[in-house]
């Protein structure tokens, strides 16, 4: 179509880089082959990365790895911005010199 589209992505590996490179490698074809990534890019993004969590736990399951990631992606549709994250991975966005909070980040003292 003749829309406009950008995505950004930074995973940070927790016990090793299996799971960042993972998700780095599959999360972006996950969302881009979803179903709902034009209607609805939100929920593509929300179910990609419970798919590539879900694909990464069989191939960690199969060749016994022990790492984890945090994420977070940035995709943009036009001039929509759609946030997705997991962990305590955090986005910033700086409009005209000054910061926008986005997200509020997982700590542990978080319910």
């Amino acid at each position: 179509d003749d829309i406009d589209r950008a995505y950004f992505a930074v995973f940070d590996g927790h016990g090793g880089v299996d799971a960042a490179n993972y998700s780095a490698t599959h999360l972006h074809v996950n969302v881009g082959l979803h179903e709902e990534i034009i209607k609805n890019p939100a929920e593509a993004l929300k179910c990609s990365f419970q798919k590539t969590d879900e694909m990464f736990l069989f191939k960690a399951k199969r060749e016994k790895l022990r790492s984890g990631t945090t994420g977070v992606s940035a995709l943009i549709v036009g001039n929509k911005l759609h946030i997705a994250w997991l962990g305590d991975s955090q986005v910033m966005l700086v409009q005209q010199g000054k910061a926008v909070t986005l997200m509020e980040p997982h700590k542990p003292e978080r319910e």
